[in-house]
């Protein structure tokens, strides 16, 4: 018997770039079959073509036993192919019956039968526990329940095929198990499931099976039961690498920032932080989890510079730094990861070596009076390309030409050269494979060793736990509860996500 879905031989070619190089991917009737692989692998590609996105450069598509040309997504539409972006495609200001019958025919001509819609919608959500009001406006609705209208969306055209693109990546662990269920319930009733992602504990748990991509190959596909999240990651990179560091016991010196009753408003004039208050000490990790949107970039804008404290007061190294400018507060000695590495991060149109320098330029050793000392800046991007193991042919390439991994490690390089007491990290690892994500990890827990205190933010709960001596968890701009990472239970993480109040321990 042939599988349910076979991609055979494909090859996508883009000027320069092959990405997808012979690829075989064969998915079976009724299984949440798992794409895994590193950023570049050509995951989102093979998935793309299969969508009607793009078409094959060669090889053959084959859905049921019959081949298939899938020129577009009205095609894969037709042929019970749905997708669920990593980004929804919602409109906000319609309803959820309109967002659903969007681009249909109605069956009653020229007129719209949203009563009929609404009633079909409210029976697939019942069908799969799912609780969406047909008629409520889609920004009225949590992220959770957006995804939820996104897979509604697709099985109300007719999906017995469903590609989820990183679904997990917004949700709480709550929301995640609701998925999981919903899945399940999915593949039980006939339906078959691709997931992307890269989070290996939840492929591990809801996967039959996993194809793994490396370098725009099919380099394997594995029953899950058959193997470990260490194979896996050594597929996807080609090498070991280290998912959980053995951190050193924590030896938290004196505070390196205070905050007291903080507030600020929003870019919408609305209050975005609510006395908050908390305390990073030197040499610990404090890890602040939550899902995004709840405060984190409010917060660590406060502590920058680069938004107004309406109401409380930041010290850095016991200094009171409450709406200083921006360089002054970094002159104490703070270093800053941000969230946007394109947008604050670098300047892309610049080099390699006129972003290292960004932070200093004004100062010796890279300036003597009103001169910058070229000679010092070129040697000092060649060493820290070489100790942070950027991958470019020199220091002369442009920031917009590396790749994302490659331009973290110049910003994490640029940062930690400063020797700072504080680090700000703020999702160090947004976008990057499993390889420079290891490598990042490593660098701040090797600064946290070094006496430095470490503020992460981060929406990957596995990271939190994996990197934070201590963990609070944000909510609506409030602190939930802080608690002692070698005694976080995710259940309790994931009630403070969703806005439950504990008490600190």
């Amino acid at each position: 018997m042939s599988a349910f879905l076979q991609m055979k031989n494909i090859v996508k070619q883009f000027p320069g770039v092959r990405a997808n190089d012979n690829v075989n991917f064969e998915v079976e009737a009724g299984e949440v079959h798992t794409l895994l692989g590193e950023n570049g692998a050509g995951k989102s590609t093979l998935m793309s073509i299969l969508y009607g996105l793009y078409q094959p450069t060669s090889g053959e598509i084959y859905l049921k036993g019959k081949r298939v040309e899938i020129t577009s997504p009205k095609v894969a539409i037709e042929l019970g192919i749905g997708m669920v972006h990593q980004h929804f495609m919602l409109i906000p200001a319609l309803t959820v019956v309109e967002n659903v019958i969007l681009g249909m025919k109605s069956d009653k001509g020229a007129v719209l039968d949203l009563e009929g819609a609404a009633k079909k919608i409210t029976a697939l959500s019942r069908q799969y526990n799912m609780d969406i009001d047909p008629w409520a406006k889609v920004w009225q609705l949590s992220v959770g329940q957006q995804q939820r209208l996104e897979i509604i969306k697709a099985l109300y055209r007719g999906a017995d095929l469903l590609i989820l693109d990183e679904p997990t990546a917004v949700l709480t662990p709550q929301e995640v198990e609701e998925l999981f269920v919903m899945m399940r319930k999915l593949t039980q009733e006939g339906h078959t499931v691709i997931f992307i992602s890269h989070k290996l504990d939840e492929i591990m748990t809801i996967s039959q099976r996993v194809t793994v991509l490396r370098a725009g190959k099919s380099v394997a596909t594995v029953n899950t039961k058959d193997t470990d999240k260490q194979e896996l990651a050594r597929l996807m990179v080609g090498r070991d690498v280290f998912l959980r560091f053995d951190k050193k016991p924590c030896c938290p010196g004196q505070p390196v920032l205070e905050m007291q009753g903080v507030e600020c408003l929003n870019n919408k004039g609305l209050k975005a932080l609510k006395q908050l208050s908390l305390t990073v000490c030197a040499g610990e990790v404090l890890g602040i989890a939550g899902v995004d949107g709840n405060g984190q970039s409010e917060l660590v804008e406060t502590i920058t510079g680069l938004r107004k404290v309406t109401a409380g007061t930041v010290k850095v190294n016991g200094q009171d730094v409450t709406n200083k400018p921006p360089r002054e507060i970094l002159e104490h000695k703070v270093a800053h990861i941000p969230e946007d590495r394109h947008k604050r991060g670098l300047v892309m149109g610049m080099s390699i070596k006129e972003n290292v320098m960004l932070m200093s330029y004004y100062k010796k050793p890279f300036a003597n009076g009103l001169f910058l000392d070229w000679k010092y800046i070129e040697n000092f991007a060649e060493e820290l390309v070489e100790q942070y193991n950027v991958k470019t042919p020199g220091i002369e390439v442009l920031a917009k030409n590396l790749s994302g991994g490659n331009q973290q490690k110049v910003i994490l390089g640029r940062e930690i050269s400063r020797e700072p007491n504080l680090l700000i990290a703020m999702h160090p690892t947004r976008g990057l494979d499993i390889g420079a994500t290891e490598y990042v990890h490593k660098r701040i827990i090797q600064e946290r060793d070094r006496g430095c205190g470490v503020l992460l933010v981060s929406t990957e709960l596995e990271e939190i736990l994996s990197l934070s001596d201590r963990i609070a968890v944000m909510y609506g701009g409030e602190i939930m509860g802080i608690v002692d990472a070698k005694n976080a239970n995710i259940e309790e993480l994931g009630l403070m996500m969703a806005g439950t109040k504990q008490v600190a321990c």
